[in-house]
């Protein structure tokens, strides 16, 4: 997938096109993306992704910006993984928040994206004040030669798919549910950040997530599997503040390996690491004393071992 940053030159490219911000490019997306995908390939066109950067709401309701369940490059490779030729990500600004459904339609879609098909959710709204509907949608493409297929809401356990639940899930530290939603684990990637030596020298060894500023689950310990240096292996993972060492400060993410490779945990600092959250095993907690911690952590490892169906071994 080639990915654009700016609109391309009027004419420069003919298209079957969706617009969305498509944030943890869950099981409804999917669906919608493998469809512009399809068509495109039965129109011998490329298939074309707009989304934006930064998610408008940071640029238009600032104190009410959501944090993003999939960041960046993780977007990018899912709308990828999806079957999509090209994805616009499209620096987001007032100006672009000011178009009408008309301007943003004559200068998004058919000048940039050169549409000649285009698909949306049955609650796509565009254009200032998201004045846009499908409706007008399609009446606006059927004056500039596109057509419009909409998609009904995806269903799962009788809920309706949408980012904002997925965020809901997610921040209850309901990973379980999320995943069903979101068709694959909830995980977040970052940066191997240095500790303070606590865990390796009074608890369990860990591998620590630098500051990470977009979505995590509840504080708590979680079943997780981590990928760092090309392999994911079975870990447990602590989300909290580690109050039993009084710290109180801001939020951390460690993760102990379950089974670390022979030769140590392979990875450095700088390097990048992947979470992957599989289930919630309980909450975090203040205990009387890291030996206290310690024998909860060989309970959890336990746990963790019978969840991972894998054979007792030791922290």
């Amino acid at each position: 997938m080639r990915i654009l940053h700016q609109l391309p030159a009027a004419g420069s490219l003919a298209t079957v096109a969706t617009v969305g911000n498509f944030d943890g490019v869950h099981v409804g997306h999917q669906q919608l993306l493998q469809a512009v995908a399809a068509e495109a390939r039965r129109r011998g066109l490329p298939s074309l992704a707009i989304t934006f950067t930064p998610h408008p709401a940071r640029i238009l309701r600032p104190e009410a910006a959501p944090r993003l369940i999939t960041p960046g490059a993780m977007k990018a490779e899912m709308i990828a993984a999806c079957g999509v030729d090209l994805l616009l990500e499209l620096p987001f600004h007032r100006d672009l928040s000011l178009l009408s459904p008309r301007e943003f339609v004559q200068q998004i879609l058919v000048a940039g994206a050169g549409a000649r098909a285009v698909h949306e959710g049955e609650n796509f709204r565009f254009g200032h004040r998201q004045q846009g509907t499908v409706a007008l949608l399609r009446e606006l493409g059927g004056e500039s030669g596109f057509e419009v297929t909409v998609h009904a809401a995806v269903m799962v356990a009788g809920e309706v798919v949408s980012s904002s639940r997925v965020r809901e899930l997610v921040a209850a530290g309901e990973v379980a549910g999320a995943a069903d939603l979101l068709g694959r684990p909830f995980a977040v990637r970052g940066l191997i950040a240095p500790g303070r030596g606590i865990g390796r020298q009074r608890t369990v060894p860990t591998l620590n997530l630098q500051h990470y500023e977009e979505l995590l689950p509840a504080n708590g310990v979680y079943f997780t599997r981590v990928g760092v240096g090309g392999e994911a292996r079975a870990a447990l993972t602590n989300v909290g503040v580690r109050p039993t060492f009084g710290e109180g400060g801001p939020l951390s993410v460690e993760s102990h390996l379950l089974r670390p490779p022979p030769a140590g945990i392979p990875a450095h600092l700088g390097e990048s690491m992947e979470i992957a959250f599989l289930g919630r095993l309980r909450d975090e907690r203040r205990f009387a004393s890291p030996e206290a911690l310690k024998a909860q952590i060989q309970a959890d490892v336990a746990a963790a071992e019978s969840f991972f169906k894998l054979p007792p071994g030791h922290c």
